[in-house]
């Protein structure tokens, strides 16, 4: 009876124990991951008060797709020249197809898959909470595949914590993020991808736990439901009082071109940037380049240019979009062709 005994209350308290039925160790979860996180190295130009420079950045990103679709920071590609994609133990050539600088996300398109590759996982970000365990594996300061870990510290709303990415849900995070960390992949711990890394908040320059990611359910929206427009330009628009100072037809305002990428549509259309960076009233602007006075028949003004990407973005392969600009003294209008 008391062996009887024995065996029952064993097999009680084996029962009581909960079984982690397909957990996985972080050294698990990394090993799974790592075939589908890419290294990006771009080289571009920029424009400063001495002239036209040279520079390379790095960043990370995600294979989402068989054929080469790859998920990063717009931040990282949208005005680059020429960029390389690590992955699968090769270096690869790709280009921007999609971007959406309001929320820091750009879809590149890889020119082949090497066969040691492996697409990522995308999972529904809306499941994510507060406090739950997440990792980012990307390549800080160039260190390729380095692992981070932390959890979900807080959930934004689109248009609450940065007003040049109004359009981008963030989860914040305390999983470290560094220089070159930028549009490397958010993983939960079934090793689905949750988010795109896009920045962190630092007053030394390092990780202080204040990182911010793109939920994937907003990557997943602009950049393959929607697909958003790349330009390939950068620049900003002119206040009233500087669009004055530069002579714009009355009542008109603008977006000075400050860069344009190579072999973007921006090149395309003729847009020319900037020569040299001047400040006025205390802000910078660069000069020398063309100043987009309308698109696609629409005033270049902040207020219309969710419907002016909206109509760029419905545009299909082959069709051709025009842009007015002010150059040098002239009104002129460009026609270019949709890639």
């Amino acid at each position: 009876m008391r062996v009887t005994r024995t065996v029952v209350l064993t097999a009680l308290v084996v029962m009581s124990v909960p079984v982690a039925v397909g957990a996985q160790t972080l050294g698990e979860v990394f090993r799974k991951v790592t075939p589908s996180v890419v290294v990006i190295r771009a080289t571009g130009h920029e424009v400063s008060a001495s002239g036209q420079k040279q520079f390379a950045e790095t960043g990370s990103g995600v294979l989402i797709s068989t054929d080469g679709k790859v998920m990063t920071a717009a931040h990282v590609v949208h005005t680059m020249d020429a960029i390389t994609v690590e992955l699968g133990g090769e270096s690869v050539a790709a280009k921007v197809i999609a971007s959406e600088p309001a929320a820091d996300l750009s879809l590149l398109q890889v020119e082949r898959v090497p066969a040691a590759a492996r697409v990522a996982k995308m999972a529904n970000s809306d499941t994510m909470q507060v406090g739950d365990a997440v990792i980012i594996v990307g390549a800080p300061y160039g260190l390729s595949y380095s692992l981070s870990t932390g959890i979900i510290s807080a959930r934004w709303a689109p248009n609450t914590v940065y007003r040049t990415m109004p359009l981008a849900e963030f989860f914040q995070t305390t999983a470290t993020i560094n220089t070159g960390n930028s549009g490397g992949p958010m993983f939960n711990m079934a090793g689905d991808v949750i988010g795109i890394v896009s920045h962190n908040i630092s007053k030394s320059g390092g990780s202080e736990g204040l990182g911010f990611v793109v939920t994937l359910n907003t990557a997943r929206q602009l950049l393959l439901e929607k697909k958003s427009f790349w330009s390939g330009l950068e620049g900003q628009f002119l206040p009233d009082n500087v669009a004055d100072l530069l002579n714009l037809p009355a009542n008109a305002t603008g977006y000075i071109v400050k860069n344009v990428a190579k072999g973007s549509p921006g090149e395309d259309v003729g847009l020319r940037g900037g020569t040299r960076v001047v400040v006025i009233d205390g802000q910078e602007f660069a000069l020398g380049g063309d100043i987009v006075l309308e698109a696609l028949g629409h005033p270049m003004k902040p207020a219309n240019t969710g419907k002016i990407r909206e109509e760029l973005s419905k545009l299909h392969s082959g069709d051709s979009f025009q842009v007015t600009v002010l150059r040098a003294g002239r009104i002129m209008q460009l026609t270019g062709k949709v890639p």
